[in-house]
């Protein structure tokens, strides 16, 4: 046997142990860890960039929202970010103007991001949806699997190091979890292979400040992580 096919073996039977150890144990204790897209982090993008990205995909149609929508609500900020925030879905601010997170929620996510001294212009922010639901709604489960791939597309490209998923949505939705928001913070999880926490959505910060102290823990731990990475 050649030194690659032990090391190929070795990395086998570690798998095989950590999954074992997964199944006895649950995710309390793995942190809903993804090991295959740990070991496999990073595949190949389809796209060199995300300007290429973007005009590959403007005009997606996979879903009954392309005919509701107004602009095609693609995601905003660095290329190579380390950080990117997913939201759910863009709202009536962001449709007409094309961008994420602009309307009153996204200057208040905008204040918690320089409280933590980032810049909008650091990090990237995106939602699962890049088109938006009519009335605000709740995205439903098939709208998500459809538009999923493209944020998994710009995860490929801009290889972050640590998402923060904004909301119970999208948290659900990368984690694959009906976990309430109350058990899903304070935790460091994997999706793709990248670090992944989860606080609340600006928006719930609007409608009930008293979420803003919890929200700022989240933001605090994130920044931690931000700056051992």
């Amino acid at each position: 046997m050649t030194d690659n096919n032990k090391k190929l073996e070795l990395i086998e039977l570690t798998k095989r142990y950590i999954l074992q150890q997964k199944d006895i144990y649950g995710d309390v204790l793995w942190g809903n860890f993804n090991l295959e897209n740990k070991i496999n982090k990073r595949k190949n993008a389809k796209y060199s960039s995300l300007e290429e990205m973007y005009d590959n995909v403007k005009d997606c149609q996979k879903c009954g929202l392309a005919s509701t929508r107004t602009k095609f609500v693609f995601g905003k900020g660095s290329g190579d970010a380390k950080l990117v925030l997913v939201g759910e879905a863009p709202g009536r601010d962001e449709d007409l103007k094309g961008e994420p997170f602009v309307g009153r929620a996204g200057q208040l996510l905008t204040k918690i991001l320089n409280a933590i001294n980032l810049k909008r212009e650091e990090v990237y922010i995106a939602n699962v949806l890049k088109c938006r639901p009519p009335n605000n709604r709740d995205p439903v489960e098939s709208e998500m699997e459809m538009c999923l791939p493209h944020l998994n597309e710009q995860l490929k490209i801009i290889k972050p190091e640590i998402i923060l998923c904004l909301g119970r949505v999208s948290a659900q939705c990368l984690l694959k979890t009906k976990m309430s928001m109350k058990e899903l913070r304070g935790k460091v999880y994997s999706y793709q292979g990248i670090k992944t926490l989860v606080t609340y959505h600006p928006a719930a910060l609007l409608r009930n400040p008293q979420l803003k102290k919890p929200t700022w823990e989240d933001v605090q731990f994130v920044r931690k992580l931000y700056d051992d990475e």
